[in-house]
């Protein structure tokens, strides 16, 4: 799923490029858009009762982003089990240079303990599972 936006001077360090810290920020944004686009928002998954907690992050740095960059971030789920999912995100720059990935496990959580998920609503995630 891809999810794009600018970078604004906010957001820069004093070299002029993507803070560090912001780039989990970006995923945050990214995944979210990508659970609206698999028609599972956030909104539902806490009328449902649940929570998907980050577990881990590794990101990797391969090109500085500059500021009012537009970026793309494509997202998917690589893996996938009824406790938890790993997803793979990538920002591309404008000239489709990738810049930064991330893999992100999450742990599906119900009243702050990890959850089964039903099996329909695994069935759903299911179907936007991407090969890794």
């Amino acid at each position: 799923m891809k999810y794009k936006r600018k970078i604004f001077g906010f957001e820069c360090d004093i070299y002029g490029h993507l803070n560090n810290a912001k780039y989990l920020q970006i995923y945050e944004e990214a995944r979210a858009d990508a659970l609206e686009q698999m028609e599972m928002p956030i909104r539902k998954l806490r009328e449902l009762g649940i929570s998907i907690y980050l577990t881990r992050i590794i990101m990797d740095f391969k090109k500085g982003i500059q500021l009012e960059e537009i970026i793309t971030v494509d997202s998917s789920v690589i893996e996938l089990n009824k406790v938890s999912s790993l997803w793979k995100h990538e920002i591309f720059n404008s000239e489709n240079q990738l810049c930064n990935t991330a893999i992100v496990k999450g742990v599906f959580v119900k009243d702050g303990k990890p959850v089964r998920l039903k099996k329909e609503i695994y069935e759903h995630f299911l179907k936007y599972k991407k090969e890794y």
